[in-house]
């Protein structure tokens, strides 16, 4: 029975050798041993120790041995940093220079004080006390005097410190303050390349990230500069607390006469001073290349020689100059003439070189116009149709690009009403290519839809058009025309006359909103032209994925691609949008289930935009006007149908469509003189024919059957026919 307490464990036997015990090599687990090695590729706990490492230095004693291994470890640290910054491309590509040097930094302070306390305890042992680094360092620069150790330590102290540090911090504050100020304008130049469509979300991402990066690197820089400003101040403190104290402790406490405590201790001192500024200063000039690197592209000895032999007359000029100085009386002649030679052939070998890239880039570019030779081209090319061109008149081409070559305001119109059109119509419009053209006047434009003309225009670019909305004649000095859109009098007047203008009530337009203006409404009146059938293939491939199981029901079971077609232009023709396709869609299968007529299909799909057509033609105040047939019109249209189906036709006596028209015309004048733009209301059976006979005088008047109307609309009638 066993004796323990509760809550007592029994200590575990160690399994024999051989016995399916885990195996031990010296007491330690091979698990156990995996587990170190795992811990040991951890980078992250690596330099947390490191740090730690660091910071235990600083208050715990070390031996010499570890001294020297450590000092050397900081003279390869701080050499890996300059080579670092020779060969980079770019300062961003070391990023995390300010955190290396504050490591560096209290690394080097930390050895410092180490070797200060190896000094002060066992200096009066000998040279060796500190270490065999700082021991070498000292006689090596000492050569046995300690006058000439301090005055190279003071040197190398002042050059890193007034020379290299400073500068380095005045380049780095610099660079930090103007790469601040200019970020605002850096943001906005990729707020507009993006917005222009010159790069995409993820290059404009990027660009900002590296903006931000740059800010981040030269105002980290800027303060990184203190440390090694604080490190050189340091280590003259350090390098005169140890002369005096050692001072103090060889005499005082160690028995040493004072010329053998000088000696000593100054050699310690102006050694290990001279092991903690040697790094310093590497890693000072290592700070000074990467902030003064900022603007050049490439690795230090690319940027500097390929710029430095771009030009071969300043090579040759210092050739010259140094052959002047070896002549001169006292000056001794072999350097000066060995380094001129060198000049001289570096000049010549840069000014070859040069003439042999001017030469082969000559070559190139003939090699490139005998390949871009014009060749026969097929004759299917010719085949090709512009299907929107717009052609402009030397004159007015200063409206496209600007002298500097810059897209200026008709361009970004142009973008603009694409994608209005897109949102208004659901209709995607052509690209639109724009040329010039010699044959038409200096201020002459041409619209042209599948190189056919169909609106023309005359502008004066650094003139204002006025209208009056009355429709009269402008009383202000200017050249009178007719307004080329809507056919209205117009006047073309001189800017400073705009505030005038403005003032009596006239409209001021500009001449890029009259081509955009003209060529809206062009495309209104041609949509019908430009839908494809490939754009109606567009148009249904971007369907959403719940709406394609109704289209694989419908086509090609009960429509065809071209059947969807011909219903989508006849509504553009009466320009009723079709953004709403899966509606449509809907009421195609609908209507489909009844008929195959594309005419009763289309008068279908109408009904079922009913809430759109209405929300269309709304006024101001809500409500619907209408201009109404009376029941004598709508019997006589009626009964002048004939045919069935497809082939029913209108055979109206041509006296009596005559009188229709002038009643239709008369009613929408006097509804637009009392400021209403009303819809012409018709039965269902006879809208189309009606449509028909209003669209060749009128061919923005929409015409709506009573089945188009929304029960929720509110109506007004404003005439009657």
């Amino acid at each position: 029975m066993s004796d323990t307490t509760a809550g007592e464990a029994l200590p575990p036997a160690d399994p024999p050798l051989g016995d399916g015990g885990p195996e031990r090599a010296g007491g330690i687990s091979l698990s156990g041993l995996g587990d170190m090695l795992n811990f040991a590729r951890r980078a992250d706990l690596g330099l947390a120790f490191g740090v730690i490492g660091i910071l235990v230095v600083l208050i715990l004693p070390m031996p010499a041995i570890m001294l020297d291994l450590l000092l050397a470890l900081s003279i390869t640290f701080s050499v890996l940093i300059l080579m670092t910054a020779l060969f980079i491309h770019t300062p961003l590509e070391f990023s995390a220079f300010p955190t290396v040097l504050l490591i560096a930094t209290m690394m080097r302070l930390a050895l410092n004080l180490a070797s200060t306390r190896l000094i002060l305890t066992d200096g009066h042992e000998g040279t060796d006390a500190a270490g065999h680094v700082i021991e070498a360092f000292g006689n090596f620069v000492m050569q046995g005097n300690f006058v000439i150790g301090i005055i190279v330590f003071a040197i190398l102290v002042i050059v890193n410190f007034v020379v290299i540090t400073k500068g380095s911090g005045r380049i780095a504050e610099v660079a930090a303050r103007f790469t601040l100020d200019a970020m605002p304008g850096k943001q906005m130049a990729i707020d507009a390349d993006l917005s222009a469509g010159l790069i995409d979300e993820d290059q404009a991402r990027d660009r900002r990230k590296k903006l931000e990066d740059e800010s981040s690197f030269f105002g980290a820089m800027d303060g990184a500069s203190k440390f090694v400003r604080g490190d050189a101040i340091a280590g003259l403190m350090i390098t005169f607390l140890n002369i005096i104290g050692g001072m103090v402790v060889g005499v005082g406490q160690n028995d040493m006469s004072m010329a053998d405590a000088g000696q000593t201790y100054t050699l310690l001192t102006i050694g290990d001073g001279l092991v903690s500024q040697v790094p310093a200063l590497v890693v000072s000039t290592a700070a000074g290349l990467l902030v003064s690197k900022a603007g050049v592209d490439g690795a230090a000895e690319k940027a500097l020689f390929n710029q430095l032999s771009g030009y071969p007359k300043a090579l040759g000029m210092s050739s010259l100059v140094m052959v002047v100085m070896s002549v001169l009386p006292g000056i001794p002649m072999i350097p000066f003439l060995a380094l001129a030679g060198a000049a001289g052939g570096l000049a010549w070998r840069a000014d070859r070189d040069k003439k042999r890239k001017v030469d082969d880039a000559a070559q190139e570019r003939a090699t490139e116009a005998l390949d871009e030779a014009p060749t026969e081209e097929p004759i299917s090319e010719s085949l090709h149709m512009d299907e929107l061109r717009l052609e402009l008149g030397y004159g007015l081409l200063p409206m496209i690009k600007d002298p500097a070559g810059n897209s200026d305001k008709l361009t970004e119109q142009i973008k603009a009403l694409r994608r209005q059109l897109a949102t208004d119509m659901g209709f995607v419009m052509p690209s639109v290519r724009i040329l010039d053209n010699m044959q038409l006047g200096a201020n002459e434009y041409v619209i042209k839809i599948k190189e056919i003309e169909a609106g023309r225009g005359t502008l004066y670019p650094s003139q204002m058009m006025v209208m009056n909305p009355s429709g009269e004649q402008i009383d202000l000095p200017g050249t009178h025309t007719t307004e080329p859109t809507f056919g209205l009098p117009a006047t073309w007047i001189e800017p400073h006359l705009c505030d005038e203008a403005t003032f009596k009530g006239y409209t001021v337009v500009d001449p890029v909103t009259i081509i955009s203006t003209h060529l809206t409404e062009t495309l209104k009146a041609q949509m019908t032209d430009l839908l494809s059938y490939a754009e109606v293939q567009k148009l249904l491939d971007h369907l959403p994925e719940k709406e394609a199981k109704l289209l694989e029901d419908i086509v090609p079971a009960s429509i065809s691609i071209t059947g969807v077609q011909r219903v989508l232009q006849r509504l553009l023709a009466e320009r009723v949008s079709i953004r709403d396709l899966p509606v449509i869609l809907e009421a195609i299968s609908e209507a489909t289930s009844f008929t195959q007529g594309i005419q009763p299909i289309a008068e279908h799909v109408r009904t079922r935009l009913a809430r759109q057509i209405c929300s269309t033609y709304l006024s101001a105040e809500g409500y619907l006007p209408l201009v109404t047939m009376t029941p004598q019109w709508e019997q006589e249209f009626a009964e002048a149908l004939i045919g069935d189906g497809e082939e029913q036709q209108l055979a109206m006596v041509p006296s009596r469509l005559q009188e229709f028209i002038q009643k239709v015309r008369s009613a929408f004048e006097e509804a637009a003189a009392k400021g209403e733009a009303p819809v012409l209301l018709t039965s269902p059976g006879i809208r189309p024919f009606v449509r028909s006979i209003v669209e060749r005088f009128r061919a923005q008047t929409p015409v709506l059957s009573q089945n188009e109307i929304h029960p929720q609309a509110k109506l007004k009638t404003v005439a009657q026919l």
